[in-house]
């Protein structure tokens, strides 16, 4: 086999975010393929192929990047954020599961800037203690432990980075997802909605759980739960290294 598979993760939006490593495979790249708002950040050129694909094709994607890949392309699936944070490595790793032919292949994984660490900086620093990420979407997981996560990360006082919090086909489940942390009792809990960070439309607001409303969020949004001690310090906001 003389392609490589690379795996990349293009960061929150800005190319200023994009790290060197990951500039340096796209611009070696024979083939490029992703959902088709990401592949789109991607510069056409001479010897580039570009594969757009829908949201929800995730392992057929990666295996055609695989396939490329050992026929010989310097293949480059993109991500945003990081690819491995909800996002295409496992994928490609589940679809090399399937296919073990393509085991020896060379493959590897660029991280990128994720869209919590983005958000976060832009607050302050409310990801400063223990933390945890949960996807709110349950296209690949039942609702049902969607809620138990949310319950025990609220009774273990993690902040929680909350993604892909409500879309077009799924409007209900944050406000779902916000009734659960109110009934966990984390009604006094800062709660920052990131919105298309780092792009030019980017926005940025803190309120108290008790005032968040479903509509704050999308599919571009980012929302970040304090834990019970995280305060406001001026314009940001932090959660204290020391816990009582």
């Amino acid at each position: 086999m003389t392609g490589t598979l690379t795996i990349a993760g293009l960061g929150p939006g800005s190319d200023a975010l994009v790290t060197p490593e990951v500039s340096a495979a796209l611009g070696s790249a024979t083939d490029i393929l992703g959902y088709a708002p990401y592949v789109a950040r991607v510069p056409p050129r001479p010897g580039l192929t570009l594969h757009p694909s829908d949201n929800r094709e995730e392992l057929a994607r990666a295996s055609e990047a695989l396939r490329l890949a050992a026929e010989g392309g310097q293949v480059v699936v993109v991500s945003s954020g990081d690819p491995g944070v909800f996002a295409m490595a496992a994928a490609v790793f589940e679809a090399l599961e399937q296919a073990p032919q393509y085991r020896e292949l060379p493959i590897r994984v660029l991280p990128g800037i994720t869209a919590m660490l983005a958000a976060a900086a832009r607050a302050g620093a409310p990801l400063g203690h223990d933390f945890c990420a949960i996807n709110l979407s349950d296209n690949l997981k039942p609702w049902a432990l969607i809620e138990k996560r949310l319950r025990l990360a609220a009774e273990a006082d993690f902040a929680i980075a909350l993604y892909n919090p409500r879309s077009a086909s799924r409007p209900e489940g944050f406000g779902r997802a916000l009734a659960v942390l109110k009934d966990a009792g984390c009604g006094e809990r800062l709660v920052i909605f990131a919105r298309a960070i780092s792009a030019s439309d980017e926005t940025i607001e803190t309120v108290t759980l008790n005032a968040a409303r479903p509509e704050m969020a999308d599919m571009r949004t980012l929302v970040i739960v304090g834990n019970s001690q995280t305060r406001r310090v001026g314009r940001w906001i932090y959660a204290p290294r020391q816990v009582r």
